[in-house]
């Protein structure tokens, strides 16, 4: 347990429905907590990534819980060759486990996720997303790649296509900390991954194949989708592939430039960042709103 600031971090084990515990972070604001908040983490991306930004909405008196989805960092179990984690087991089963565990850290309050990439993406899987009473996402998008920019498009496309499929024939996993895509991802995280990107609607691409029930049809959330003008993953034609899979949504579409914001970048990933500190006022804002 430590203290940052006006902040109490705990550190736990989340037991999900099929018995495989997965490791989080709980931030407990030392005032009268507002509402609480759910952190879903992009593809690869610890819990410890978006520990400051955690503890900024903590400081303002929102409960907040990260976590690692099973398969990367301490919710790794033996070697990662042996994990059969998924894209889909991360929403059906992770998640779903998170917010109950939320839940219970703070209750009597409404809910809120926070989404980084796939961390809003795979909400429809979660059997407890009604619980929730709004959506904050950011760079959220379905990634399809024949909608990214030619430049970034033949990068994207090696290492979905080529990368991926290599990696895990030689190694039994996807190396993608090689190319600065974070953790090491399970193989068939990453044949998902691959899988989802390839086709419109991400996730989508999967239903009647492996996902025969989710609830991207009834979500009718309030819902914001940042994305940044820097960011070749999460354009808006991804954001609008992404947001279209959700047919009750409502959902409003921000596109962030970082010049406007006085920031270098801000891409797929450095709105946690702690240079970007300016920017989480508005999700301070939108948790007010929709808190009250």
């Amino acid at each position: 347990m430590i203290t940052i600031k006006q902040v109490q971090q705990t550190e736990t084990q989340i037991q999900c429905s099929d018995g495989f515990e997965i490791a989080a972070s709980i931030y407990m604001p030392r005032q009268e907590i507002k509402a609480a908040v759910l952190i879903g983490p992009a593809t690869g991306i610890k819990r410890q990534f978006y520990q400051k930004f955690a503890a900024f909405l903590a400081s303002h008196g929102y409960g907040v819980l990260t976590f690692d989805n099973r398969g990367i960092g301490e919710s790794l179990v033996g070697n990662i060759k042996h994990s059969d984690a998924s894209l889909q087991c991360w929403g059906e089963k992770d998640m779903t486990a998170a917010l109950e565990q939320l839940k219970q850290s703070f209750p009597g309050t409404k809910y809120h996720l926070i989404g980084h990439s796939a961390g809003g993406q795979l909400v429809g899987l979660m059997s407890n997303a009604g619980d929730l009473t709004s959506m904050y996402n950011f760079a959220c998008s379905s990634g399809q790649l024949r909608n990214m920019r030619l430049g970034y498009r033949v990068k994207a496309i090696f290492f979905m296509n080529i990368f991926i499929p290599l990696s895990n024939a030689i190694f039994g996993h996807t190396k993608s900390q090689w190319l600065g895509m974070g953790e090491p991802l399970p193989k068939g995280v990453a044949k998902e991954w691959k899988t989802w990107c390839n086709g419109a609607g991400y996730v989508k691409s999967a239903f009647g194949k492996t996902i025969f029930k989710h609830h991207y049809d009834e979500l009718a959330l309030d819902s914001v989708w940042l994305n940044a003008s820097d960011d070749d993953i999460a354009n808006q034609l991804n954001v609008d592939d992404m947001i279209s899979v959700f047919p009750k949504l409502k959902a409003e579409k921000i596109t962030l430039d970082p010049k406007e914001h006085n920031l270098k970048e801000i891409g797929h990933m450095k709105f946690f960042s702690q240079k970007s500190e300016p920017l989480w006022y508005h999700s301070l804002d939108w948790l007010s709103k929709y808190s009250a």
